[in-house]
C-alpha cells in the first residue's frame, strides 16, 4: 500500500536510511540489457527475464546481455525488496538523487510486487562502468 504522511525533511532521510538497510538488497551478476520487440509480438518469457514493460509501439525486456545485442546500452542490475511494514514511499526519488548527486548517473527503475515476499520490490539498472560504485553507495547507505 503506498503511505500518504507529512513528516520533516530530517524524518524523511532517517525513515529511509531505515528502510535502505532493512530491504532485501540483491547484486544480478552478469550485463543486462534492454530487448525490443513490436507490441503485436510479446517477448518470449525466460528464467533470465527480469523484467519486461511496454508502451503503445513496443515491448521491452530487460535481460541478459548477448553478442546479438550489440550496439544497444549495457547496464548493471541490483534490486531492493522492500520489508510489508515499511514505508518505504519516496524511496525510488531519494536513492536516484543521491546516485546522481554522488556519480553523476541517472539510473532507471522498474518496481513490481509479490505480496508473498512483503509487496513492492524494485530493480535499478546504471551504465555497467558504474555499477561497482553504485553497489558501494549503497552499501554505505545500508551500514550507516
Amino acid at each position: 500500500m503506498v503511505s500518504v504522511s507529512m513528516e520533516t525533511a530530517e524524518q524523511t532521510e532517517a525513515r529511509l536510511r531505515r528502510v535502505i538497510a532493512a530491504a532485501g538488497f540483491v547484486v544480478h551478476n552478469g550485463v543486462w540489457c534492454f530487448e525490443e520487440s513490436p507490441a503485436g509480438r510479446p517477448p518470449a518469457l525466460t528464467g533470465d527475464t527480469l523484467a519486461v514493460v511496454r508502451d503503445n509501439e513496443s515491448w521491452s525486456a530487460l535481460v541478459p546481455f548477448a553478442q546479438e545485442h550489440d550496439g544497444v546500452e549495457q547496464f548493471g542490475v541490483f534490486s531492493f525488496h522492500f520489508p510489508a511494514d515499511l514505508d518505504n514511499s519516496g524511496f525510488v526519488g531519494w536513492l536516484a538523487t543521491r546516485l546522481k548527486a554522488q556519480l553523476g548517473t541517472g539510473v532507471f527503475v522498474i518496481c513490481g510486487s509479490n505480496r508473498a515476499s512483503g509487496g513492492i520490490y524494485d530493480y535499478w539498472g546504471c551504465p555497467i562502468d558504474l555499477v561497482d560504485d553504485a553497489i558501494a553507495v549503497i552499501k554505505e547507505l545500508r551500514a550507516d
